[in-house]
This record gives C-alpha cells, structure tokens and sequence, in this order.
C-alpha cells in the first residue's frame, strides 16, 4: 500500500456486481483485419464512497478472487460471475484507526490463502488490540492468530507452504516478521536499511519464490531478494529491480524470476526480467487506477485498482498473461 486517501468519510461496503466474469482469459486471437484483440478488461467494479478499495488479493480455485477492501475494513470474495460478497467485516477501534501509522485510517491488507480454503489477513489500527494478522477460516469469523507492533504497518504477507510460515512486511518499521499459520508471538526475520520507510511505505509486497523472500520498497522503487538459508535463517540482501516509482505488490509470471509490478502512482504494470530490464505492459488507457497488486493463473493476470488517488473507480483489471509484451 502506498499512501493513500483518508477513509474518515467512507463507510463499509455492502454488494457489487462487476460488468464483466472474472473466467480466465484465452490467448487473444487476432481479428481477421489483422488487428490485434484487447489486451485487458475490468472484470469487475467497485464502490469507492463505501471504502471498497481493493488492497491485496488471493485466488479461489475456481478462479474467483478474494480481496482486502482496505478502507472498509472488509475482507471479500468477488466470483467468477463478477459479483462481490463480503465475507468480514473488521471492528472498528476506539479512536476510529486516526493513530494508524501514516495513513490515520484501519485498514484490511495482505491477504493469503492455505489449501483448506482458510484466508489469513492483516489489520492495521495504531491499536495493540486489534493490529495483527487475523484468520478467517470457511463459514467463520475472524480471529486474531498474532499480535505486530500498534506502531509499525503491516502491509503485505506472503506463505512459505514448505514450512507453514507467513512473512510479513511492515511498511513503517523496515521489518519483516514471521509467525506460524497456527499462530503465536511473531519474531523479527529481518530489519535492513533497504526496507526502511521514508515518505509513502518502506517494505511493502512480499512473495516466497524459488527459495528466497521477495519485497518491494515503495519509497526506494525496488524489489529485494533474500534467500532462505540453513534454520530459515535471512541471507545476503540483493537488489533485483530498481526505479520503480511507487512499487505496490508484485508477482511472478511463472517458474522463474520474471516479476509483473504494480506502479501505484504512475497507473502501470512493469514486466521485469530477470536481468532487470523492464517493459511497461498496462497503463491508465487500459483501465488502471492505482493498482495495488496482481495475481496470476495460467494465462490469467488479475489486476487490483483501489483508485487511491484517481478517485474514481476501483476495479479489478483481468489481462492475458501472452500478450502482455
């Protein structure tokens, strides 16, 4: 999450319906006048005046999506027909979240999915009662599973499915911390320097991938690689991308390391390749409004917009994954 409007104003989300399913996207053929088919689509729309800002998404495995409203407080699931239910909504603190870190508002983010169809998420109140990550399992309510600081920021969070371990970035105190899924006092994996928080959010997305913790740095526009070592223990830091303005949350495209990054404030995807070059592959015109994060299946690559700053339509952006050259 980058920094992002108020939510004193915006209440808690009830139903939407998308224009569009959220079915995974074919390989675009290319029309018989030789033009070439639409890249992407918004799958679904949401309600910006009722605090329905997607932040962080995971993937159902029937190929519906579920998300962090963040300025609601909710957590969501949006089908594959394109409507949205909410699935929680996250109890208000006593001050209203105005001494949340940075953005003065409680927030919902990072969200992750374990095979038993149980979410994990993040909220954030500026509270010791209430910040933390929480568990949401199938027909249930939330519980918090651990406590993190009421000073930092816990923003994005990734699973390590090999150990059952959730890493969690926190975007004001230059940290990442990590705790089981079944929960319990989470410790300190690693501060650096190249996590710390500036200006928007220090350490913000965060992926395990190919035997090493992946995060960005919004302030520093880059994204990080740190290797898992004997014990779990944090290896040598190396920098993989840089000048990234705004970096939100990212995600690999396949096996290997080609990253897709969502740029919050400029309203672009970057595909980044291993080497680091970088090709901007989604903008504005094809309808992003301050993407915050991207998912992928197959050929699939769903886009969240919370509109942030545009301030005008939250979205889910759905894009096939081949013709994003």
């Amino acid at each position: 999450m980058s920094k992002k409007l108020s939510g004193a104003a915006l209440t808690v989300a009830a139903v939407v319906i998308g224009t569009f399913g959220l079915a995974s996207v074919p390989a675009a053929a290319t029309p018989s006048g030789g033009a070439a088919a639409q890249v992407a689509h918004v799958a679904a729309h949401f309600d910006l005046a009722k605090g329905q800002t997607p932040e962080n998404g995971a993937l159902e495995p029937d190929g519906s999506l579920d998300v962090t409203f963040s300025v609601a407080r909710q957590v969501a699931r949006v089908g594959t027909d394109g409507r949205t239910h909410i699935l929680a909504t996250m109890p208000l603190p006593a001050d209203g979240g105005v001494n949340t870190p940075v953005l003065h508002f409680a927030p919902t983010m990072g969200i992750v999915r374990t095979d038993d169809g149980t979410l994990y998420f993040l909220y954030a109140t500026g509270t010791s009662d209430l910040t933390g990550v929480w568990r949401l399992k199938p027909h249930g309510t939330p519980e918090r599973i651990a406590a993190l600081p009421a000073a930092g920021l816990p923003n994005g969070m990734a699973l390590d499915r090999r150990t059952g371990r959730l890493y969690i970035a926190d975007s004001v105190r230059g940290a990442i911390w990590t705790v089981p899924v079944t929960g319990g006092t989470p410790t300190a994996w690693l501060n650096a320097p190249e996590l710390a928080y500036s200006a928007i959010a220090g350490a913000n997305g965060v992926k395990v991938h190919n035997g090493a913790l992946w995060v960005s740095n919004t302030d520093d526009g880059t994204i990080l690689r740190i290797p898992f070592i004997p014990g779990g223990r944090p290896g040598q830091l190396q920098v993989r991308a840089t000048g990234l303005t705004t970096v939100d949350d990212f995600t690999f495209t396949g096996a290997g390391d080609e990253i897709l990054a969502a740029l919050n404030h400029t309203n672009t995807v970057v595909r980044i390749r291993p080497d680091g070059h970088q090709t901007t592959v989604l903008t504005a015109a094809d309808g992003l409004q301050n993407p915050t994060a991207i998912e992928v299946r197959g050929n699939s690559v769903y886009v969240l917009n919370a509109a942030y700053v545009t301030a005008e339509d939250p979205n889910v952006l759905v894009a096939g994954l081949r013709e994003l050259r």
